[in-house]
């Protein structure tokens, strides 16, 4: 059963649409490296296609018919799109949900060292990383310090040209004879994953007939001050606290409420000298998250409600506020069906028992130069479509949701009469490794879930390559899913 090359069925009309839809992609890929990027731009569409905030319209007792749109947020991390249908709610909705958060660096809470005439950021790796990927190559810092007084400040440095980069640095070869010998895991150690960010020391003038000898207690320093009389034993160090300073009113002490994470520096690019794919950080799961939005916008007047939901924390387990385990999709249904006139406990039970979703995340594309992890005729493979993983898990399945025959059969027929190229797999040879989503979290509902994304290869890695001919099936796919 083996499935075609997508571009092999496209009309000159179809390429003009993937060509299109992988530009925005890539526009959208370059700017949103963190969840809480994801979820603005997600909310700059919405609203922008009619959407309202969900807020507002609890506030005004806006209640919702058939037509209706309105959108969630849960602390700026993770957000949910839903447009009203016209069947009633409590027959079930069609939900798109994908996770925004991607394998990282995350600065620590105290961060800013100097060691011999260098500054380096303390960092703690996000998720699973290959340590040894993330060494010697152009890093950009993005997220946000919020300041005691509620302040917060959008930190994004090495992304523009005329911006400096940060790099974590490796060992020469001609020394590391005995760093050769270790194992993957060992090459390069996570705390050995700091920024380089500074090596310039601040050079102070002193003032005509100050007495080097004069010494003032701390408590009575300004913060400017304070770094000027570090300069006398951390030098480097204090230039970049004045930087930090200057440029963005930053104090040490606000590294304390932060959230930065370190990302590879510059845009998606097309990949291949056809430019048939796009290369580019966090594409796990952006690629899916970017079509699951796109089709959600796309849809007008859905016979069945159709909900995209957008959420962090699926790399370290769905965990938190802001992951998929939390309340947050439940409490967001309970507050629409609230605006419905249908605000009963039984009949938010009944709405989610019999609800469809696509978990749309990504799956791992037969590499070549790999072939021994993979078994062929249930791998996917790029430029084929949209993917379809049954189950996911590791072993005997462990930690899968394992979608049921009925609900499978029916997204064949879906996919078939929309004209998606599709495809079926698992990740990779039984006992070669596993993993999992968010798919088996809003499968205790009792609702039907099946994985469904966009093959990559180089999963996990800082630069991660897809097939636009993927992304667009997918967008095609999951807008035939929501109208279904």
């Amino acid at each position: 059963m083996e499935r075609k090359n997508a571009w092999k069925t496209y009309t000159e009309t179809d390429r003009k649409a993937l060509t299109k839809l992988a530009e925005s992609y890539k526009g959208f890929l370059s700017k949103c490296k963190t969840e809480r990027a994801c979820a603005t731009r997600a909310i700059e569409l919405a609203e922008a296609a009619g959407y309202i905030p969900l807020d507002q319209a609890i506030a005004m007792g806006l209640p919702l018919r058939p037509g209706s749109k309105v959108w969630a947020s849960n602390y700026g991390k993770a957000v949910m799109l839903v447009q009203i249908g016209t069947e009633d709610i409590e027959k079930g909705v069609n939900i798109l949900g994908a996770h925004i958060d991607s394998p990282r660096l995350d600065l620590k809470q105290n961060p800013l060292y100097e060691a011999n005439d260098f500054v380096l950021l303390d960092t703690h790796y996000y998720g699973g990383i290959k340590n040894y990927q993330w060494v010697a190559l152009p890093l950009a810092l993005q997220g946000v310090i919020v300041k005691k007084d509620g302040t917060v400040v959008d930190v994004s440095i090495g992304e523009n040209p005329d911006e400096p980069v940060f790099c974590v640095t490796d060992l020469l070869p001609h020394l590391g004879a005995e760093q050769l010998k270790k194992n993957g895991r060992e090459v390069v150690e996570g705390e050995s994953l700091d920024v380089l960010i500074g090596s310039e020391p601040l050079v102070l003038e002193k003032a005509e007939g100050a007495d080097a000898d004069e010494k003032r207690d701390e408590d009575d320093m300004t913060y400017e001050e304070k770094i000027e009389a570090m300069a006398s034993k951390e030098a480097v160090r204090a230039r970049v606290l004045k930087l930090l300073l200057e440029n963005y009113g930053i104090e040490e002490e606000d590294f304390l409420s932060a959230e930065i994470e370190v990302v590879p520096a510059g845009p998606a690019r097309d990949c291949g000298l056809d430019c048939s794919m796009v290369i580019g950080y966090g594409q796990d799961d952006r690629v899916c998250a970017y079509t699951s939005l796109e089709a959600q916008l796309a849809v007008k007047n859905p016979k069945r409600t159709a909900v995209c939901i957008l959420v962090d924390k699926e790399e370290i387990g769905s965990v938190g506020a802001t992951g998929m385990t939390s309340a947050f999709f439940e409490n967001t249904m309970a507050e629409i069906l609230a605006l419905l006139e249908a605000p009963s406990e039984l009949a938010l039970r009944r709405c989610l028992a019999r609800s469809s979703m696509l978990s749309s995340d990504v799956s791992a594309a037969f590499d070549p130069s790999y072939a021994s992890v993979y078994e062929t005729k249930n791998s996917a493979y790029c430029g084929r479509g949209l993917v379809f993983n049954k189950y996911t898990g590791s072993g005997g399945k462990s930690g899968s949701n394992d979608a049921n025959a009925e609900y499978m059969a029916s997204l064949r027929n879906i996919m078939d009469e929309a004209g998606v190229n599709y495809q079926t797999a698992e990740l990779g040879r039984v006992n070669a490794g596993g993993g999992g989503t968010i798919a088996y979290i809003p499968a205790k509902y009792g609702m039907n879930v099946i994985d469904s994304g966009v093959p990559v290869l180089s999963m996990h890695s800082p630069w991660e390559v897809t097939s636009k001919a993927d992304i667009y099936e997918a967008f095609k796919g999951y807008v035939a899913f929501l109208r279904s």
